[in-house]
């Protein structure tokens, strides 16, 4: 494997085990801050630090087509996505909340079909099945099922918005991650600000020490660390591929929750996270032209067609 594809594969992984700890996160926030006023406070504050280092180190701000990109993915995977997110997490467990949220890569894929921004791929669709099973094994295996339905219909709109923003990113490519996420980011910030002002939800400061603690890692870990690494990822993989790791996260995120939240963990936990480890490795490792970037020409026309993780590249560098 180059190196350029095992330092991609290290964004992967790094994302998934940041991402994990996110559901968890917003838990202990939404316990005391309304759930529109503490997505607002966490993507507002995350989106001026990166201002902030954009312009400290002469970074320059997307513009035209890339700030279309930018806004669009910030609207969707951020305002839209986390006004369901956190509405639901207030009373769905984290690790209940993030199995449902792995529907993602089959949403992801199933969008990038229809808006023809990616082929068809049987391996892809293959691999999410397994995982999917994986997951459905992992689901039963909780002791909190008894999710109320307009909160799993919340959750599965946040999954669709999370695809549809993977899949703009790649019609619409943003360019730069840090400063691309600078401006989603606030745009994101906007939406839910919007949103609370127009709930009457009350503006406020956390007053609990482990609230602090929870805006904290979400705004440094789980905003610029964990989005700066997904966009790097959508830049090299698929959108489809890229969003497997909503197949990872509810794994990382169920063993932590058992730790901090004492949720149950079941002996079936480890049946299900091996099918999830297995259909991930089908659906987003197996094949090598997932890994390549999408500006990056083909060598012959068919190497696409014939490889199950192959991407169509067109002039505009979208995948």
């Amino acid at each position: 494997m180059r190196r350029a594809e095992r330092l991609t594969s290290a964004a992967f992984i790094a994302s998934v085990l940041v991402g994990g700890g996110n559901a968890i996160g917003v838990r202990l926030t939404v316990a005391e801050l309304s759930p529109f006023w503490g997505a607002t406070l966490r993507f507002g504050a995350a989106g001026l630090v990166l201002v902030a280092i954009v312009i400290a180190t002469r970074r320059e701000f997307p513009r035209g087509r890339r700030l279309i990109g930018a806004a669009l993915f910030g609207t969707f995977g951020f305002g839209l996505a986390y006004t369901f997110i956190y509405w639901s997490l207030r009373s769905v467990p984290a690790g209940t909340a993030q199995i449902v949220l792995s529907v993602v890569p089959l949403v992801t894929l199933l969008l990038a079909v229809v808006q023809d921004v990616e082929r068809f791929r049987l391996r892809g669709l293959v691999g999410a099945t397994i995982a999917g099973a994986g997951i459905v094994v992992v689901f039963l295996d909780q002791a909190s099922l008894d999710v109320p339905i307009p909160l799993l219909i919340a959750l599965i709109a946040a999954a669709v918005c999370i695809g549809e923003g993977n899949v703009l990113v790649k019609r619409f490519p943003p360019g730069e991650p840090v400063a691309a996420n600078a401006v989603a980011m606030l745009c994101g910030a906007s939406v839910l600000g919007a949103l609370t002002i127009l709930s009457g939800a009350p503006v406020v400061l956390p007053a609990r020490t482990e609230t602090w603690l929870a805006v904290g890692y979400l705004v440094v870990f789980g905003s610029i660390v964990l989005f700066v690494l997904t966009l790097f990822v959508l830049e090299r993989w698929t959108a489809s591929a890229a969003s497997y790791a909503f197949l990872l996260v509810p794994l990382v995120t169920v063993a932590l929750a058992a730790v901090l939240l004492r949720e149950r963990v079941g002996p079936d936990f480890l049946v299900g996270a091996g099918l999830v480890l297995v259909g991930v490795y089908v659906g987003a490792f197996s094949g090598s032209s997932v890994l390549r970037r999408p500006n990056q020409p083909a060598r012959v026309a068919s190497d696409a067609a014939a490889s199950p993780g192959g991407v169509r590249v067109d002039p505009d560098g979208m995948g």
